[in-house]
């Protein structure tokens, strides 16, 4: 199921850091990120794909279920990064205006990882 981990942040009196080396439980192979965002995203889970959602600037929902529960995880925060398993169904809406979700994911783009049926 999917959680939220702790980015360590770093502030001081030019601004805040934060540092994501080391911490993520895969390596990156691929990054992208979401802005303008008009209506829900999402609405797939994977095969193999585990990714980190960061919302960088503004907010969203992201609706998660593994199958066994479901859970909304409100990203507002930079230094907050919500995994998600490759199991979970997930959703990504209610962006804020100005909002960026960055994503960081263990796996490049392959449609065929994909699972488009939710549970």
């Amino acid at each position: 199921m999917a959680y939220l981990i702790d980015i360590p942040r770093f502030d001081d009196e030019r601004g805040s850091l934060c540092v994501i080396e080391a911490l993520l439980p895969f390596n990156i192979k691929r990054i992208y990120y979401l802005f303008d965002v008009k209506s829900k995203r999402g609405g797939h889970r994977h095969k193999v794909t585990r990714q980190a959602l960061i919302c960088l600037s503004g907010s969203c929902e992201i609706y998660v279920n593994d199958g066994s529960k479901s859970d909304v995880h409100f990203l507002n925060m930079p230094h907050k990064c919500l995994i998600v398993e490759p199991e979970d169904w997930h959703t990504m809406s209610s962006f804020s205006e100005k909002a960026t979700l960055l994503v960081l994911a263990s796996e490049a783009y392959d449609l065929s990882d994909y699972i488009d049926e939710p549970y």
